[in-house]
């Protein structure tokens, strides 16, 4: 159970909300100040002239809509911007955006009735989820063409998404006895204009990209294990003298990880030895490649942008966003343009780079245990059957190959990307939507490629019999990955394991916490 309405919503709350299926309940006190600030917008609002009560919206705004027409006008709004188009968005997007729309209003200053937020509720808690279109906001005067679908869905008319399968909203909503949104003021104008489905896509973004950055250094403490690397790449000494937070941080994990292994070595036991000066040639690396000595450099910006973008989008979850604001406390109305999606998109945008790096080390960290002539300790493409005639995780790296290059083409920024629109009235939007989905699809590639290199790690585990010298942390990992993946010698389709893989990265829960 999450109390909304109470205070601020957080990353760990909205998580919880929507992987846990926890039940929202409304803040009593919250709810009473919605009342408040409906019942104070009903009384100023008459015989005033206000925008979208009794305008029109956008360019429009310059003609007045008459009494008798402005209820009307809300649902001429919802239902002439119910225009998306492309995919639709997976339900657990949808069920985001809501949880964020909800947010906002229990924030008293939209001007809608309590009935609107009761209806949230209950469709949030029931797994009701609208069916929205990925294509078709600007993100500027909101999410105005996602929003309108769910406003669509509100007022009874549109499809919704209930247990895997669509529906004609007025099905779902008859065979719970729920009652369709009536129009008091200006709800439809307060559904859909606001951040809310790029804010809540974002959200989840940065749940997912929290775990990507986790199992990428766990992956990387393991590769180092493999090859006997040195430890001081890592240590505190090294890295405290670089002022990054993120860079320490990382160095901080990776030494957790490993704190227990029984195959890392010590530089100084080693290579500070004057028995080694005899030689005039190594074996052994001096230093490893950057793809293994750069971890704590590479991966520290990457949690910084997050940490970053965490910051902005909790913020982002818990404002007003609409336009005009509607201030009982002052007793006035204030239009601007707090529907702006700047702050989202721009943070979307670096996401999305940083992952799309991410994605780049894991396919460099995969290549250079698929090359034997890079690691000189497996065999080409960690083939464990017989060479020529097997063929080993070859296949495999054109898949994560090709899917890191389309992460490379993904992150170009939406952020830069304005397009004037709306009779020029928007001649500056944030394409907010449009990142947050972007960056979705970066971190959905990005888990396939982690995917594949975790496949890749057991086979070379497997080869070197190193399982017993692991430290407990990637002991533990190997234990349960194999139990979905087993070790294979044989050629066979991969496709269906690579889907299972990727399925436990996304949802598992025992790696070690990310925390700020």
């Amino acid at each position: 159970m999450i109390i909304v309405g109470q205070s601020t919503l957080s990353l760990t709350e909205f998580s919880e909300l929507i992987f846990k299926q926890e039940e929202i309940v409304l803040d009593e006190a919250a709810l009473k100040k919605v009342e408040v600030n409906f019942n104070f917008l009903r009384k100023f609002s008459s015989n005033k002239l206000i925008y979208g009560i009794n305008t029109g919206f956008g360019p429009m705004a310059q003609y007045k809509v008459n009494e008798e027409n402005i209820l009307q006008l809300q649902y001429n709004l919802i239902r002439s911007h119910s225009s998306g188009s492309g995919k639709l968005m997976p339900a657990v997007l949808s069920k985001a955006l809501m949880i964020a729309r909800l947010n906002s209003f229990m924030l008293a200053y939209s001007g809608v009735h309590t009935e609107v937020i009761e209806l949230l509720k209950e469709l949030i808690n029931k797994n009701i989820s609208p069916c929205i279109y990925e294509h078709g906001g600007v993100g500027a005067s909101g999410d105005l063409v996602q929003l309108a679908h769910l406003g669509l869905v509100l007022i009874g008319e549109g499809e919704v998404m209930f247990e895997d399968s669509i529906y004609p909203t007025i099905e779902i909503f008859t065979k719970f006895g729920i009652k369709p949104l009536s129009i008091h003021i200006r709800e439809g104008l307060a559904i859909l204009n606001g951040t809310s489905a790029m804010t809540g896509i974002g959200m989840i973004n940065i749940i997912l990209a929290r775990k990507l950055l986790t199992w990428s250094v766990l992956f990387s403490a393991i590769i180092n294990e493999m090859v006997e690397a040195f430890d001081d790449h890592y240590s505190l000494e090294l890295n405290i003298v670089k002022q990054h937070k993120g860079q320490n941080h990382i160095a901080a994990m990776m030494r957790d990880i490993l704190k227990d292994s029984g195959m890392i070595r010590d530089r100084s036991e080693h290579l500070y030895n004057p028995d080694n000066l005899d030689y005039a040639v190594f074996e052994d690396k001096v230093q490893e490649y950057y793809s293994l000595r750069c971890v704590t450099q590479v991966l520290g910006p990457i949690y910084d942008t997050i940490i970053q973008a965490e910051d902005v989008l909790v913020n982002e979850l818990n404002s007003v966003n609409d336009n005009p604001v509607i201030d009982h406390e002052n007793k006035n109305i204030f239009h601007g343009g707090n529907f702006h999606g700047d702050y989202v998109s721009l943070e979307m945008d670096k996401l999305k780079i940083a992952i799309t790096k991410l994605s780049m080390l894991s396919e460099r960290q995969l290549n250079y245990l698929l090359n034997n002539k890079l690691n000189q300790k497996l065999p080409p493409f960690v083939n464990l059957g017989v060479l020529g005639l097997n063929f080993g995780m070859q296949g495999m790296q054109f898949t994560a190959t090709s899917t890191v290059a389309e992460n490379q083409t993904l992150s170009f920024p939406m952020y830069v990307h304005s397009i004037p629109n709306n009779n020029d009235n928007q001649d500056i939007v944030s394409m907010g939507c449009n990142a947050a989905l972007m960056t979705k699809r970066v971190i959905d590639n990005s888990f396939e490629v982690l995917a594949i290199q975790l496949m890749t790690i057991l086979q070379a585990i497997d080869y070197l019999e190193c399982q017993d010298r692991l430290s407990k942390i990637s002991r533990s990992l190997y234990d349960e990955a194999r139990e979905i993946f087993p070790k294979f010698i044989e050629d066979q389709p991969k496709y269906k394991d690579l889907g299972r893989i990727k399925d436990f990265l996304e949802n598992s829960d025992h790696i070690i916490a990310f925390a700020k």
